[in-house]
């Protein structure tokens, strides 16, 4: 049964015409859920009002009655109990005394009610996928109570389980668990999202799970499998193996079982369930539609706000000044704080002035005035006598002291306070620094500093309790300048002289004492009170509070600053009264101590914050004999919070039976700046309520006040503080620019004109002009005042009756998309959130972060101990309903961290600025995290809309028009010169070596060890090559053109089979051997190549021969229907009949195959006519000769590292050092020694062997120069790539050894691809690669534009090596096949003699073949063949030239087509996301993206502890939005070395993709962004 009330305020109270507020309220029942619920609440109401029992026995019958109601399982005690009509009715019953409810409800009800809303309206969202290790479940028993600094502003309570609480906090409509149903709008339940297999997926599982596990049926499982019962919460991976099979079995959902993939691939996958519902989430309209768009031809600019037409707007007249009462001064007032002290210390020397209480609450100390006034007196002398020498004291009148006191000590405080005024030094009050890193304890330290404070007078005590070093000094803290700490209490004073005594002026113009005040950003500033304005203040506090002498005054507030300094210690001084003074340490014990307090002492006064009040209810049912008559006024400092109010209503409610009358709780709004601002006096009168303004929220986000007058839920009731102070002047002006008067019904910032105010802020000039220095102006244009006004920092307007009503604060103001928001409403929405006591002790930060230019929200809070992930998830859903719903604004990130961890104020309130800090720099540490881009960024740029194609003719016009030249470019020609170009085929060539020069050695074989493991000469190989073609022959019977797959480790041994191959007339195919320790994943692709190539048989050493037929790999592959395997470790004596002679050079001579970054298997034909060119091409480049040395550590089986292994030196005659790659894992100076010891010139690697060498060498360069390693003889160390250069690893690489000679410029890259093995190689001669920046904006829309290097966006590209000899390419597009200009990106299309011939399969569709092999242009030049690369990159002609004395022509390659991402109609390389990624947090190792639907899903591995996975996520989405302007729809934590990574050091994100969907990654975290 839900039950709404309306609040209709008369239109007329902002006008002025009727000064109180009518109030209506009606019941509206829901028939239908009333039917349901009636028998149930009728038989326990009667039950339980049968008679008056205590407050256990009713939980103990409600509970027993209700039993029957609820399912009996694990989560059953967490459901709300009864129908919560039952709650309400017994409380009016108890309470007796007002029946009406309270209207602190108004907006616990308004939350409540936006979430039913939303439940009907179904919003699915998918749960975050967390590993078990981070789940951790604390029992509230293990759970040890906070430290004595803990508590907040806020606090919910020290009692903190409070499962037996009030029932006025059983707020009505309840919407808990039990009540949502199952549509819960915690949005696990996955049907709502209208996802038909997902839905049914979800549905099917939601019915079978719970007929299995007799789970509560309030909520339905979510698809991630979470089980919801604590106490055994079984990991998710065991829990979807039950799914699964529930899946299989229920034959009807039978579609829900496999989804597609992108490529239409189907898996079968929860991970895909979810990222569905994310994406039907997403698909419901966003709140505020996108506007209008500028986009000009090229840059991309975020939309401009457009302010709404149907804003509201301010009506009224404007705002007169309104004047407080006239001060009237009393005869006997003192001329000063001292001379008042005097006058009481001499007086009435035994009249009591502060009671100091200890933890138990007993009187510690009774400090009369005759005590204040002779201690003060004695420390004066000492601080002005006693430091330093006489000839140099230390302090002088007029200096500063800093005032260091713990809370639980006012009278040392006190006497040091006073003393210093006697002194006339100025006192400065901060607090105790408990750790030499104190939350934002450095920042007091540079407000010492700049204050010139070089003496701390402390307590005994406290002096004890500071940190101390091992010789026993105080250490400096962080920060804080270096100071003498005294100890004020009196035995360590010397008494002063009997002629000494203080001079006691009257109240002047000198500074009294400077209050530190902490900002928003958390700098600190010094205000400081001159002597005038602090009597002034007490006087104008002592007439609106009616103080008179001898009264006594219960404080729990902080006496060291505000609204606690000033009544506490000031104002209770002047008029001579009793003040009793609670310290936090006794409230955190007893909460109803200040209660107890002014029983006893039948106190007139009591200063509280809403937080006492709070606790007070709590804890009050066990206390009988409270009597609250003695009060007249109880002063509620942050009576200006929003949420102060539900605290005053429900303490009246709940007391007011206790002799506690309405009219006594007076709110007061105060500031640093301004000190008392407004305070609502204690009348007599009681027919006169209190006034209250019910208030449009979405009025006060646009500064506008607006009454609410229909029944509307996002409101906001704000309390009047009263009225302004006697002898002040208040106005409100707008809050930006200049100080302008505003209308009666908008919201601005309050100035006051005074003498009771601040003067500045120490030190810094600027700053007080803008505050202190305040001129306000009146709208046509004269001056308010010829007095300056201050700046208070509070937001509100000034109501009826001069009534201040505040709204907010300056600080707490947040502004998103040009509406404002108060950080302190957002909070109480948080709070009001069912469950209430979700938030552990209240304690919740909210704040904004700036990104895409604008404030983002966060709301970060400390959940209970005992919470488990699904109550925390639900919560976190809830809050952002309501947060969108109330208050019409997105959260950008919603956090979650384990109780106590936040950073703390000294009084145990949340540090917000160390909190905003903490979560910027990744510092948090959350347990859980929602993030909400898609609802709350709309500022995004238009998606490129692609214009109708224009044709290609059109766009070579165009280009030639505008001057733009065609992007082509060639290499140099390929000239026939040498001896062994007379051959066509490489088995001749080698033949004739074998002939001609017999000893020389072509191959060098290194051991990890970096010794001569073997060598091959000219002739040894041609010898072994002809005992290899003698084994096909015989052994193998194969027939001339037969395919042999090669399973050989790097080494001799391939090459020598290699060549056997060609000797016997056959096509031999590379293939990488099985890994030992790997088998299960490495051995299907050396049977899918060997089958896929048609092997008529498989050549390799007796080690993988017998690897082959091993238990383990028979376990993985079916070795039966393999081809023979023959072993080559004994190959026959004999040779065979006769070499084969090969005939056509346009013959097959190998099979290149190898496995994209896409995961694609492709065989690509090179014929013999190809290698030559190849060879040719390589050998002119690199001026190869049979005298050159060249090292090699690459990968023998596919692309130009098999061809640099295996062919060129058999063609040109050098002697080829060749360097396993995978020996440098147990020695990372393998590669570079070699090197060094051969001098070799030239050296080719691959980007993994450059990682190795970066990260094994990196802390080793010394050690290494030691051993003599030295690179300066290396002219060309090459990179072997397909893919754009990663310059930051080539750039690391070339730093790191420049110490060992390596010459940057000599660090070069390659670049191949499938249909062309080498396009562009940079070789020995010719100019040094270039680098260009390019815009990345333009990037993605296909454009080229240079831009400086370090401007916004720019992306760094190197070129890919020169074009090779014998090469011709041009940028062609890939849709159009038209060439494209300078300017254009497009694929790059190659023309040459060693272009492959084609791909060779068995499954190939030729369409794609010819496509990729012998492409034409669609215009211009027609005739030429081109192979096309499947890359994209563009031309750019540059100012050097080269051997020819042309212009260079450099290529910059810069991605896959194939792995380009297509989203909102942009094209974006993974690359460039996973640079910026992986620059955002120091622990991420590694990163890869995929898309998956329209979705971006980011997987980051995490270096480091587990705990830091949650703070990757607000830090990957927010770099991502910033730099790329795209919305990361999953981010996935994984370990280090999940994401696959091929031989070459490419990542595979296609597999990753694959292994995420079906959910094979064992993720650290998964959070999906809504």
């Amino acid at each position: 049964m839900f039950v709404f009330y309306e609040h209709r305020v008369l239109s007329g109270w902002l006008s002025g015409q009727c000064s109180t507020t009518e109030i209506h309220f009606k019941l509206r029942i829901d028939p239908k859920s009333f039917r349901q619920s009636a028998s149930h609440s009728l038989s326990i109401s009667l039950s339980l009002f049968a008679g008056d029992i205590t407050q256990k026995g009713y939980e103990k019958k409600r509970s027993k009655l209700i039993r029957a109601y609820v399912p009996h399982g694990p989560m059953s005690h967490r459901a709300p109990l009864g129908p919560p009509s039952a709650s309400r009715f017994h409380r009016r019953r108890t309470s007796g005394t007002r029946d009406e409810r309270y209207r602190s409800d108004v907006h616990t009800e308004a939350v409540q009610a936006v979430l039913a809303r939303h439940v009907e309206r179904k919003v699915a969202v998918p749960m975050p996928s967390k590993r078990r290790s981070l789940v951790v479940q604390t029992s509230m028993d293990a759970y040890t109570p906070p430290d004595s600094s803990s508590g907040s502003e806020e606090e919910a309570g020290p009692g903190d389980d409070m499962s037996g609480m009030e029932h006025w906090m059983s707020r009505p409509a309840q919407l808990g668990p039990a009540h949502l149903g199952s549509t819960s709008s915690s949005s696990s339940s996955t049907q709502s999202g209208g996802s038909g297999n997902a839905g049914r997926l979800a549905d099917s599982l939601a019915h079978t799970h719970i007929s299995h596990s007799h789970l509560n049926h309030s909520a339905p499982p979510d698809v991630t499998g979470y089980s919801s019962d604590s106490s055994h919460s079984h990991t998710e991976r065991h829990h979807m193996a039950n799914m699964g099979t529930i899946a299989r079995n229920t034959q009807k959902y039978g579609n829900a079982e496999r989804m597609e993939t992108g490529d239409g691939v189907p898996v079968s996958s929860r991970v895909s369930a979810k990222i569905q519902q994310l994406v039907n989430t997403l698909k419901q309209p966003r709140r505020p539609p996108l506007r209008e768009f500028f986009v000009d031809d090229f840059d991309e600019l975020l939309e401009v706000q457009q302010p709404d037409p149907k804003q509201p707007r301010p009506e009224g007249a404007e705002m007169m000044p309104v004047r407080g009462e006239a001060l009237g001064v009393v005869t006997n007032w003192p001329p000063s704080l001292e001379a008042a002290l005097q006058r009481w210390g001499t007086i009435s020397p035994k009249a009591p002035c502060l009671t100091s209480l200890d933890t138990a609450g007993k009187p510690l100390y009774v400090l009369t005035y005759g005590k204040l006034w002779s201690r003060s007196i004695k420390l004066a002398y000492n601080i002005l006598h006693k430091l330093g020498s006489k000839q140099e004291p230390m302090v002088r009148p007029g200096d500063r002291v800093a005032l260091v006191f713990p809370n639980n000590d006012p009278v040392a405080f006190m006497v040091a306070f006073y003393g210093c005024l006697l002194a006339e030094v100025v006192p400065v009050p901060i607090e105790v620094p408990l750790t030499r890193k104190d939350a934002g304890s450095q920042q007091i330290g540079f407000l010492l500093g700049s204050c010139g404070v070089t003496v701390a007078l402390t307590s005994d005590a406290c002096h004890k309790g500071l940190p101390k070093s091992a010789t026993g000094e105080i250490p400096q803290f962080k920060g804080w300048p270096k100071l003498l700490w005294f100890v004020t209490e009196s035995k360590h004073l010397s008494k002063p002289p009997r002629d000494w005594f203080p001079h006691i002026k009257d109240a002047n113009n000198d500074t009294a004492y400077i209050e530190y005040k902490t900002c928003k950003d958390g700098s600190v500033l010094g205000v400081t009170v001159m002597r005038i304005a602090l009597l002034t203040h007490c006087q104008a506090l002592t007439q609106s509070c009616s103080y008179t002498e001898a009264e006594t005054i219960v404080n729990v507030l902080d006496f060291k600053k505000d609204v606690g300094l000033w009544h506490g210690i000031l104002t209770s001084v002047m008029n001579m009264m009793h003040v009793i003074s609670v310290p936090y340490s006794l409230m955190k014990v007893n909460p109803l101590s200040w209660i107890q307090k002014v029983c006893q002492f039948k106190a007139k006064v009591a200063c509280v914050k809403s937080r006492d009040m709070h606790w007070a209810l709590v804890a009050h049912k066990d206390q009988k004999d409270i009597n609250l008559s003695s009060l007249r006024m109880l002063l509620v400092a942050d009576g200006s919070n929003p949420w102060s109010i539900s605290s005053c209503d429900a303490f009246l409610n709940v007391f007011q039976s206790k002799g506690l009358r309405a009219e006594v709780i007076c709110p007061c709004a105060s500031s640093p700046e301004a000190l008392t601002v407004a305070i609502r006096r204690p009348v007599e009168d009681s027919s006169q309520p209190p006034g209250r303004g019910v208030l449009s929220m979405q009025g006060l986000s646009h500064g506008v006040v607006r009454v609410d007058t229909e029944e509307r839920l996002s409101v906001l009731t704000v309390q009047d503080v009263g009225t302004v102070m006697p002898g002040a002047l208040v106005c409100v002006v707008k809050p930006e620019g200049v100080p302008l008067l505003c209308q009666t019904d908008e919201i601005g910032e309050l100035c006051v004109c005074s003498v009771a105010t601040g003067t500045s802020y120490y030190g810094l000039t600027g700053m007080t002009k803008n505050t202190f220095e305040v001129y306000p102006v009146s709208s046509t244009g004269g001056l308010v005042s010829e007095y300056a006004f201050v700046r208070t920092g509070l937001l509100g307007f000034i109501g009826p009756g001069g009534l201040v009503f505040i709204s907010g604060k300056m600080d707490g103001l947040i502004m998103v998309s040009g509406r404002r928001h108060n950080a302190d409403d957002i909070v109480a929405t948080a709070l009001a959130v069912e469950p209430m006591k979700f938030v552990y002790r209240g304690r919740i930060a909210v704040f904004s972060v700036t990104v895409l230019r604008d404030e983002r929200i966060v709301v970060v809070a400390e959940q209970r101990p005992d919470s488990t992930e699904e109550d925390s998830f639900q919560w976190m859903s809830r809050v952002l309903q309501a947060i969108d719903s109330i208050h019409g604004v997105g959260v950008f990130c919603l956090a979650l961290v384990p109780a106590n961890t936040l950073p703390k104020t000294p009084l145990g309130g949340i540090h917000l600025s160390e909190t905003k800090q903490l979560y910027l720099e990744g510092g948090l540490h959350p347990c859980n995290v929602l993030m909400c881009p898609h609802t709350c960024v709309t500022n995004l740029p238009k998606p490129r809309q692609k214009q109708p194609e224009i044709g290609p003719a059109s766009v070579m016009v165009g280009n030639l028009v505008s001057g733009k030249r065609i992007a082509q470019a060639s290499g140099r020609d390929l000239g026939q010169t040498d001896d062994n170009d007379q051959f066509l085929f490489l088995s001749e060539v080698l033949q004739w070596r074998a002939q001609t020069t017999p000893d020389h050695i072509l191959y060098t074989l290194l051991s990890s060890r970096g010794a001569v493991s073997s060598s091959l000469t000219c002739l040894q190989l041609h010898k072994r090559a002809e005992r290899v073609a003698a084994l096909l022959l015989e052994r193998g019977g194969l027939q001339e053109g037969d395919h042999v797959a090669l399973v050989y480790p790097p080494g001799i041994d391939l090459i020598a089979a290699f060549y056997g191959c060609l000797y016997a007339g056959c096509v031999p195919i590379t293939v990488r051997p099985p890994h030992p320790q790997n088998i299960s994943t490495t051995l299907p692709t050396v049977k899918m190549i060997v089958e896929v190539s048609r092997s008529a048989c498989v050549m390799t050493t007796a080690v993988i021969c017998k690897l082959l037929r091993s238990k383990e790999a028979m376990a993985t592959v079916d070795i039966r229907n393999w081809p023979p395997v023959l072993d080559t470790d004994d190959l026959p004596k004999k040779k065979p009949p006769a070499l084969y002679k090969p005939t056509n050079p346009d013959g097959l001579a190998y099979l290149d195959f190898s496995v994209s970054t896409t995961g694609m298997l492709a065989g690509v034909q090179m014929s013999h006519n190809a290698v030559g060119a190849f060879c040719r091409s390589v050998k002119l480049q690199c001026e190869l000769y049979p005298s050159r040395e060249v090292a090699i550590c690459l990968d023998p089986y596919c692309g130009l590292g098999f061809v640099l292994w295996c062919l060129c030196s058999v063609y040109s005659g050098h002697q080829s050092i060749l360097i396993p790659p995978v020996e440098l894992e147990s020695n990372p100076a393998l590669w570079l020694l070699a090197v060094s010891q051969l001098r070799v010139r030239d050296t080719f690697c691959s980007y993994s062997v450059m990682e190795l060498c970066t990260k094994g060498l990196g802390l080793q360069t010394e050690a290494l120069k030691a051993r003599g390693l030295d690179l300066s003889r290396v002219r060309a160390c090459v990179v072997v790539a397909e893919e754009r250069p990663r310059m930051s690893l080539t750039h690391s690489f070339s730093k790191l050894f420049k110490d060992l000679g390596l010459h940057p410029r000599s660090v070069s890259t390659a670049f191949g691809c499938r249909v062309n093995l080498a396009i562009c190689l940079q070789g020995t001669s010719g100019p040094d690669p270039t680098t260009v920046y390019v815009d990345m904006r333009a990037l993605r829309h296909d454009r080229v534009r240079l831009v400086e290097r370090g401007s916004p966006h720019s992306l760094p590209l190197m070129e890919s090596g020169k074009i090779l000899p014998g090469v011709r390419i041009i940028i062609a597009n890939p849709e159009t096949k038209g060439p494209l200009g300078d300017s254009h990106l497009g694929e790059i299309w190659v023309h040459s003699a060693h272009n492959g011939s084609g791909y060779y399969s068995g499954y190939g569709e030729e369409v794609l073949q010819s496509d990729h092999f012998n492409s034409r242009l669609s215009f211009g030049d027609t005739q030429t063949v081109w192979a096309r690369t499947g890359y994209l990159g563009f031309l750019r002609r540059t100012e050097l030239t080269d051997a020819s004395g042309e212009r260079h022509d450099a290529l910059y390659v810069v991605g896959a087509l194939e792995e380009a991402m297509e989203l909102r109609g942009m094209r974006y390389h993974p690359i460039d996301i996973e640079t910026s990624v992986i620059r955002t947090h120091k622990s991420i190792m590694e990163c890869a993206v995929f898309p998956w639907t329209n979705l971006l899903v980011v997987v980051v591995e995490l270096e480091g502890s587990e705990q830091e996975a949650l703070d990757l996520v607000p830090m990957v989405t927010k770099a991502v939005l910033e730099e790329h302007y795209l919305i990361v729809g999953v981010v996935v934590v994984t370990d280090v070395g999940v994401i696959p990574i091929n031989s070459r050091g490419e990542k595979q994100r296609m597999h990753l993709r694959d292994g995420f969907l079906q959910d094979q990654l064992d993720p650290i975290y998964v959070a999906y962004n809504m």
